[in-house]
Parts: C-alpha cells; structure tokens; sequence
C-alpha cells in the first residue's frame, strides 16, 4: 500500500483547509496511473491540478477515476491551519501499519516533516517510508489534489452547487472523514 498525501486551503486565515490521504494497494498502482494518464491525454491536459482547471475538466477528472481501486481519508482543519491540528489529523488518519511508501506533495517546512515523523513512529511505521514528490512525477498525487481541492472548495462553501454535486460522487471514496461533517 502507498499512500500519496496532499492538502488544500492551508495558506489561508480563514475558513477550512483539507487534509487528504489517498491510499492506493500496490498491487494497482499503475493501472491507476495509467487510468489518471489515460483520462488527462483524454481530456487534452498536461497534468491535472485543481487550481489551475474549470469545474467542467474536474468533474470529467474526477468521474473517470472513481472505479478504480483507491480509498480516501479526508481531514478538515479550521484555518489558520496549524501544527497541532495537522498533528491531530495525521493521527487520526493514518490507521494502516503495513505500508510501502507514504509520498507527499511538494517541498514541505520543517516543521510538517517533524510532525509526520512523530507520528508515524508513534504507530511504530518506518520514517524512511516518507517521499517527496512533485504531481509530475507520480499521478497519484493528482488523485490527492482532486480530493484535498474539492473538499477545501465543499467545506468553505456548502451552498457551491458544482462543489456539492461532485462531492456527493465523490464521497464513495471516503473511507474517513475527520473534522467535517458529512453531507446528505
């Protein structure tokens, strides 16, 4: 199992931030990177990012993937986002014991890194699982942005109709959500 981790809203003072863990068994791996690269080509983008796409291309992102085999464990977290609560979420979140690789997104302050290692150890995981990657490199992590994305843009505006119809086909994806409530 790896475990591709990204986070959404963070930068932010106010509102909520999404904490969210992807979780892919190995054993498919590349066929959802293949799927993930497939339905870009399909879609005529490079690299999928939620930022940088319309709701059209995220819905289509989104839809494409969702019968692949991956769970996710979601976190919402108060802004202004802090160390404790990243802590606290982590702690929550990561239940599995057996893991590959954990690969989390981009180049992370110090202090991020710390607290992930504190917990993982506290589970009794290996720290030398821990990967950074940029979402070029590994297309599963594109998969962690869709849902860290929507889930940031559901929880700081419910009434986001585009957010709220793709959240709700989503959401058979997640396994875990912490600090949100889950939506009818």
């Amino acid at each position: 199992m790896i475990i591709f981790i990204d986070e959404s809203g963070i930068h932010r003072k106010d509102g909520k931030s999404a904490v969210a863990l992807v979780y892919v068994v190995v054993k498919n791996l590349e066929n959802i990177e293949h799927s993930i690269e497939r339905t870009e080509q399909s879609l005529k983008i490079t690299f999928f990012h939620w930022a940088k796409h319309i709701w059209k291309i995220r819905n289509k992102f989104l839809i494409a993937l969702l019968e692949e085999n991956f769970e996710v464990k979601v976190s919402i977290i108060d802004n202004p986002f802090n160390q404790k609560a990243f802590e606290e979420s982590l702690t929550y979140l990561i239940t599995e014991r057996k893991m590959d690789k954990i690969i989390i997104d981009g180049k992370k302050p110090k202090w991020y890194v710390l607290r992930l290692k504190k917990v993982l150890r506290e589970k009794g995981i290996s720290v030398k699982k821990i990967r950074f990657g940029n979402d070029q490199s590994y297309p599963c992590l594109r998969l962690a942005d869709v849902y860290a994305g929507l889930l940031s843009a559901y929880f700081n505006d419910q009434k986001n109709e585009k957010a709220k119809e793709l959240y709700k086909l989503a959401n058979k994806k997640i396994t875990t959500l912490a600090g949100g409530q889950a939506a009818e």
